[in-house]
This record gives C-alpha cells, sequence and structure tokens, in this order.
C-alpha cells in the first residue's frame, strides 16, 4: 500500500530491462477477422524504427521508444477482411433481442409457484430494459514485457490468469510451457480485461522476432478501447403482479452473448452447460416472491465479449432493482418497506435497514431532490445502496451514495470502504456514460473523450459501513457495482417522474 501511494511502486508498464525495444500493434478493428494485406513502407523510413512484422489480424512495429512505435504504427496502409458477426449496434441488439425463445434457451435457475397462474390475475406490469456493451477502460491500457532468450521465454505483464497467459505464450513461441515464466505485475486496473492473454501472446510473437531483445509492447489508448473484449450488451424483459401493496409474482427473461463461452473458446477450452453469468443477480435474489421465475437466453457467438466487474450482476441488478421500484410505485408502497417485506435473508434486511438508517430514509426532500434504494445479493454478499440527487437546470446532480454491506468477518475495513466506494464510481461511469456502439464491425469509441468516465467534480459523497454478520471472509471487490445504477435510475424516478429502462442515462436525461 505504501508504494501505491507513493509512486514507487512497480506495474506491468513500468518495467525496464536493459537494452529494451519498444513495440505496439494495429489489429484489425473488426476483433477477430483477418488483414488482408498491408504497405509498412513509409513506416519503415520514419525515425527510430527498427522492424515492422505482420501478426494474425493486424501488424506490429517495434522502434526505440514508444512514441515512435506509436507515430509509426498508423502510417501502415492495411486492408482489413470484414467482421464475422453483426457489424452495426442495431444488428448486434436485434441479435440478442432475437434469441429471447425456446431455441437459444440456456438455463431456467429458478422457477417457484406458478407464475403463468399468478400473473393471469392481479395487476400485471410489463418492462423491457436493455443495457449497451461497455468496455473495462483500465487506467493502465494493455501491455507486456517479453524476453526471449537461450530457449527460454520470460514475460513481465499485469494478468489475472497467468497459466493461461503462459501456457499460450509458450505456443505462440513454440515452447514447452516449462520454459516460459510469467512474473505477475500489479496492475492498473484489471476488471476482468486481464483475464484475457491477447497482449502476452502478442508480446510472444515479437520477442521471438527479437532473440535476445526484450520488446516491451504497449497498446495505444486507442487500440485498448476498441480491441476490448466487451461486457456483452443485455435484454431483459419482465412482467410482475402485485396484489394490495406487495408483489407476488414476476417473471425474469434475460438474453445476452455468454462471457464463458467466448472466454474459454480463445483459452481453447468447450463451454458445456449452462452459462450461469447471463442470468446471476437475476434468480439468486433473496426476495420471497411465491411465483418468481427467471430464464436465461443465449445469442448465438458474435462478437468477442468476455467478463467484467461483477459480470451479469453488473445488468442484472440494474433489470431486477428498477423493476423492483416499479413494483412497489404500482402496489402505493415505500420501495424499501417493499423489500423490507419480501426479504427472506436476514443478513441483506440487515444491510437495507441500515442504509435505510444512514440516509435517513423516509424524510420528506426538498423539491426537485429525489432518493432512490437498491439491494443486490452478489454471489453471497448482501449490499445496499441508497443515491440521493439534485434537479438543476444544466442537469441532475449526484450529492450523496450511502452504502451498507455485509462480508462476514471484516478483516481490513479499511480497504474494505475504499473497495466499495470504487465500487461505485465503477458502476456510476457505466450508468452514465458507458457505452460501445458499432459501424462495420468496429467499436466507434476510441478514447475518453468519447467513452467517459465519472471526473472528480461528479463524484458524489460516498458513506460506507460494514456489517460483520459472522461466518467466512467473503470477497467485496465487485460487490459495489450493482446495485448504483438502479439505485440512481430510482432517485431519478423520484425527483422527476421519468421510469429510465435503458442505459447509460445520459441518453434520456443530462448530467452536471
Amino acid at each position: 500500500m505504501v508504494a501505491k501511494c507513493n509512486g514507487t511502486a512497480t506495474f506491468g508498464i513500468d518495467v525496464r530491462l536493459p537494452g529494451m525495444v519498444f513495440a505496439t500493434v494495429r489489429m484489425n478493428p473488426a476483433m477477430g477477422a483477418a488483414l488482408l494485406r498491408f504497405d509498412a513502407t513509409a513506416a519503415k523510413t520514419m525515425r527510430g524504427v527498427l522492424k515492422v512484422i505482420e501478426l494474425p489480424s493486424g501488424v506490429a512495429v517495434i522502434a526505440n521508444n514508444t512514441w515512435r512505435a506509436f507515430q509509426a504504427v498508423q502510417a501502415v496502409q492495411c486492408e482489413w477482411a470484414a467482421a464475422g458477426y453483426p457489424a452495426s449496434t442495431a444488428a448486434a441488439m436485434e441479435a440478442i433481442t432475437a434469441s429471447m425463445t425456446d431455441k437459444h434457451r440456456d438455463s431456467r435457475l429458478r422457477d417457484d409457484g406458478d407464475v403463468d397462474k399468478a400473473l393471469a390475475g392481479g395487476t400485471v406490469l410489463e418492462a423491457e430494459y436493455r443495457v449497451p456493451f461497455v468496455a473495462h477502460a483500465t487506467m493502465e491500457p494493455m501491455n507486456a514485457v517479453a524476453l526471449l532468450k537461450d530457449g527460454k521465454l520470460d514475460i513481465w505483464a499485469g494478468v489475472q490468469n497467468p497459466t493461461a497467459a503462459r501456457d499460450l505464450a509458450a505456443k505462440a513461441a513454440g515452447l514447452d510451457a516449462a520454459h516460459v515464466h510469467v512474473h505477475v505485475m500489479l496492475m492498473g486496473g484489471g476488471f476482468g480485461r486481464r483475464l484475457e492473454s491477447d497482449y502476452v501472446v502478442q508480446a510472444a510473437q515479437l520477442a521471438v522476432a527479437m532473440t535476445g531483445t526484450p520488446v516491451k509492447l504497449t497498446w495505444r489508448r486507442e487500440e485498448d478501447m476498441t480491441l476490448d473484449f466487451y461486457r456483452p450488451a443485455a435484454v431483459a424483459r419482465l412482467r410482475g403482479a402485485t396484489a394490495g401493496k406487495q408483489a407476488h409474482a414476476l417473471d425474469v427473461r434475460v438474453a445476452s452473448l455468454s462471457p464463458a463461452e467466448s472466454n474459454l473458446g480463445r483459452l481453447g477450452l468447450p463451454a458445456m452447460g449452462p452459462d450461469t453469468k447471463i442470468i446471476e443477480g437475476a434468480f439468486d435474489q433473496p426476495y420471497g416472491i411465491a411465483n418468481y421465475r427467471a430464464t436465461a437466453y443465449r445469442t448465438p457467438a458474435g462478437r468477442p465479449v468476455s467478463y467484467t466487474r461483477s459480470v451479469g450482476n453488473s445488468y442484472n441488478g440494474f433489470f431486477i432493482e428498477s423493476f423492483i421500484d416499479e413494483l412497489a410505485a404500482q402496489a402505493g408502497d415505500d420501495p424499501l418497506n417493499m423489500r423490507l417485506a419480501l426479504l427472506t435473508h436476514e443478513p441483506s434486511r440487515k444491510v437495507l435497514s441500515a442504509v435505510a438508517s444512514m440516509s435517513a430514509w423516509g424524510q420528506p426532500m426538498a423539491a426537485g431532490r429525489g432518493r432512490g434504494v437498491a439491494f443486490h445479493l452478489c454471489r453471497g454478499v448482501p449490499v445496499a445502496q441508497v443515491v440521493e440527487i439534485t434537479v438543476t437546470k444544466d442537469g441532475v446532480k449526484i450529492d450523496k451514495v450511502f452504502v451498507a454491506v455485509d462480508v462476514g468477518t471484516a478483516l481490513d475495513p479499511r480497504n474494505l470502504e475504499a473497495q466499495l466506494q470504487s465500487g461505485v464510481i465503477f458502476g456510476l461511469s457505466a450508468a452514465l456514460y458507458g457505452e460501445i456502439t458499432f459501424a462495420k464491425g468496429a467499436a466507434e469509441q476510441t478514447n475518453f473523450h468519447d467513452y467517459p468516465v465519472l471526473r472528480m467534480q461528479q463524484a458524489p459523497q460516498i458513506t460506507v459501513k460494514v456489517l460483520e454478520g459472522g461466518g467466512p471472509i467473503r470477497g467485496v471487490g465487485e460487490t459495489g457495482v450493482p446495485p448504483v445504477a438502479p439505485a440512481l435510475a430510482n432517485a431519478i424516478y423520484q425527483a422527476t417522474g421519468r421510469r429510465i429502462r435503458e442505459l447509460p442515462l445520459r441518453k434520456h436525461i443530462a448530467f452536471v
């Protein structure tokens, strides 16, 4: 921690070796499609360029510093093959929606009571929710250092799956895995992106081309943004029924690409059985709704995708907790009270009660202000959040976020607090701004100017309370993400009467 705070910590991008050369890559923006032909004549004449190398689906430039490699790779004339998946945002979303059929049913992990019968009576509410593809947008772009010498390959990189990185690098270099050593460095952000090993494989290929010389590969931010394995888009169709002030039926249908199928395919492994990531956070919530059905639909493989922080919880939390709020409004009940009445898991009830107390839930708010609540059980960790907002003439200002969580045993409460604050900021960035769109198979967003994240002046005051219900230590790194988007959307509804069912929220309302 001290090294991270004073700047002496060595992250992957900080690695320096004697005699090092520097490289970058430029790959087909239609991910996975081929490089048909290229002309590097101009690039080879540029100052500091040592070599231009063809790679599968792209090219690499090796130079005597990173900036010169960046400049030269953009001078290479490339002709790319077309994408082998739906090439536009509209086509991708249409494929997801079209997969919501019995043919593509991936799993039904909850089917309590008789949902169809329950929906046939009572007051029924139906809604469709959508979320887009989102990038990991790590602060440290993909990078790795590789050195092939005396038949042994050393790689220095921030990775989340070092075994896979080693095995794939060994295959790329034509070596036995026993002759590859991955030095696992600190990561300037992973969030699931560094579960992938594409940048490590590229570094290994460059090390083969420069045997005996260490090569430092650094991606340009534009490459990092457009060649990401995104969190897949998803569509949910929900139906619910209320009687009196309580929900007695909930039918959730979620369609998405499978991150497990996509990721495991790149590792050469079969995706056996259903991908529960598609519907996690939708079937496993401890709501005692007598008639509760949750069905996942797997969209046929399209653009390569992968895991991101909290995976399916990141969007299913938005779907479920927004819709629970809608049911409460339909029933004329307080949204927090409805949740307390439905929850069957005592630690979950306690975190919801705690966040109600922290936020003074139920106290009147001035005109133009709103307060929204959301609860989520993320892989065994219950967390509840309340978001407070003010509607100004220029847009919505997020004032405060209150967080209560039960981690079982709090080994390091201050670190837990930091992780939850981080999760809130990560979740707010995605909720407000996160959206990758496609044209001709390529991502249209290239850097933080058109893929913004929350800025310091927008960050709300975040108050965290860590409860200890006992038992084993439970993870907290992903827990803070899922509830914040629905809590914010619910606050917007309370302040304005507008119910927003699609992310990012900035498509529908301005923020300051």
